[in-house]
């Protein structure tokens, strides 16, 4: 059995190992329809192995072809220069870093197509190097940009910084528009999707496949990719349970897996949050405390196309940055108007087990109080103590040292002590659904484990009257929807028992004042 392609970027590479899923079919779409193309897709989604595929097509590498898609259907007597810049490496945190980054690149191009710039300005030199390969090999040139952004997602909670990054790549790139005389194919990927006007001003034929149906599985495996190419290596996989872990991101098309998360699994037979571990999204938390976002709305979010679409340095909405990261995805689309809008969703157990996990640890301020409360939170819902619940909870808050409340702004929100429960439940990968919506109104959390379902109603004293809380669960009769529901999570079962569980919070006391609960079935 052959190495699963891990670490491996390179088209030829990754052809070596016999793993590769066959997209050539994309190059001939993209060829047929236009010239200049931009791609938004989280970290680590195969981006960089698709530019690689098209610079080896492109410079007529027929034999690594042999027996894909595009093998008998491309013109292989052609072969075009590939000037091929990717900002993926390194860490750049400073103008400078940028501009040696820009530099060094272009030197690695000027040996590979043996060309040398006679202007050592960046934009100049990338100009002249286009117009020069077009003159040496008398075929137009295919200008490919991997990881565009990289320089300003470096520095993305520096202005500073980030800024004048903008401008040095708004320069940089600017060529590429004067430059159309000599170009046959441009491709350019990132993260984020930054506004045009700010980064690609006048490369008004810049066309976006990020949302575009036919190349939604551009990147990425889907279902049948996965059994055709790894059959060999999915003997005994619970592939249930491999969907749901690392599947699940939609791009206006046919779900897919994250390629990055299935080779590492397939090598250790494990689920771990693989993809999660590689970026820490520390200014993502920044964004939540900024605006005292409410944890538990990040399962039903809604944006605009407009919104979804592009945010800048100056300007950035965190479920925008939340979506073009990958920690949340498309769950479906709808209109209003003339305009579209987005329901939002995390893509699968992995990412959403995972990041509310890193927020959880935020929000504690200890990592291993917040894991033996972990611990003992599944061992007491396994034994079905729910009186053990309010202790495992009024000890958290207690332990909380109150300068952290006094240096903090996130805990003087009504929303704080629920997004703390809610993170608790959704970091164990157990069915959770916040603002759960009945016929009679919305639920706040509703947990579903073990055949027994815990419907959590949350109030904050200096809000409501004490007692407000059981009183409107019993009222409203949420439980309802829950008599005899069949779950498909691999942790619940057909519901057999309902508890009701009101739950109230002093931003005073800064901790649990009254915690009742009743079995109503």
């Amino acid at each position: 059995m052959k190495k699963l392609p891990i670490g491996r970027q390179t088209f030829s590479e990754v052809m070596e190992t016999g793993y590769y899923v066959d997209k050539t079919n994309y190059i001939e779409m993209l060829t047929n329809i236009g010239t200049y193309f931009f791609l938004s897709r989280p970290r680590r989604f195969g981006k960089s192995t698709f530019l690689d595929t098209l610079k080896d097509a492109f410079e007529g590498k027929e034999k690594l072809f042999k027996g894909l898609y595009i093998g008998n259907r491309w013109d292989w007597s052609k072969k075009h220069p590939v000037i091929k810049i990717s900002f993926g490496g390194g860490i750049m945190q400073s103008t400078e870093d940028v501009y040696n980054k820009i530099r060094g690149v272009l030197y690695f191009n000027q040996k590979h197509l043996d060309i040398q710039c006679h202007n050592t300005d960046p934009s100049n030199c990338l100009a002249e190097l286009i117009q020069s390969s077009f003159e040496k090999y008398k075929e137009k040139v295919v200008l490919l940009i991997d990881e565009y952004d990289k320089p300003i997602l470096d520095n993305i909670d520096n202005l500073e910084v980030a800024l004048p990054v903008r401008e040095i790549l708004k320069g940089f790139y600017s060529v590429i528009k004067d430059s159309d005389e000599y170009i046959q194919f441009t491709f350019i990927t990132g993260v984020s999707k930054f506004s045009k006007v700010n980064l690609f001003s006048g490369l008004n034929n810049l066309k976006d496949v990020t949302l575009d149906e036919r190349f939604a599985t551009i990147c990425g495996y889907t279902h049948n990719e996965l059994l055709d190419t790894f059959r060999n290596r999915l003997e005994g996989v619970p592939l249930d349970t491999l969907k749901s872990w690392y599947n699940g991101y939609n791009f206006l098309g046919e779900k897919v897996y994250n390629p990055f998360d299935v080779l590492l699994y397939l090598d250790s037979k494990q689920f771990k949050n693989y993809w999660f571990e590689t970026g820490t999204p520390s200014f993502l938390i920044k964004l939540i405390e900024n605006r005292k976002y409410h944890i538990p709305d990040l399962e039903s979010v809604q944006l605009s196309e407009n919104l979804l679409n592009s945010f800048d340095v100056d300007s950035i909405e965190l479920e925008t940055l939340l979506f073009q990261a990958g920690y949340l995805t498309i769950k479906n689309e709808f209109t209003f108007g003339q305009k579209k809008g987005y329901n939002l969703q995390y893509p699968n157990l992995e990412v959403k087990a995972s990041l509310t996990d890193y927020i959880l640890t935020y929000l504690s301020k200890s990592h291993q109080k917040k894991e033996l409360a972990q611990q003992k939170l599944i061992q007491i819902l396994s034994e079905n103590n729910i009186d053990a619940l309010k202790e495992l909870f009024y000890s958290f808050f207690a332990s909380i040292p109150y300068n952290w409340y006094t240096n903090n702004t996130i805990a003087n929100y009504e929303g704080y002590y629920a997004s703390i429960f809610y993170c608790y439940f959704a970091a164990l990968g157990l069915e959770v659904k916040p603002e759960d919506t009945t016929n009679q109104g919305r639920i706040d959390m509703t947990v579903v484990y073990a055949n027994r379902c815990f419907i959590f109603e949350f109030k904050v004293n200096e809000l409501t009257e004490v007692g407000s809380a059981m009183i409107q669960l019993k009222e409203k009769k949420y439980h309802e929807k829950y008599v005899g529901y069949a779950s498909t999570h691999v942790d619940s079962g057909t519901v057999k028992e309902i508890y009701l569980i009101g739950v109230e919070f002093s931003k005073t006391d800064k901790n649990i004042t009254v915690f009742e609960w009743e079995k109503v079935n």
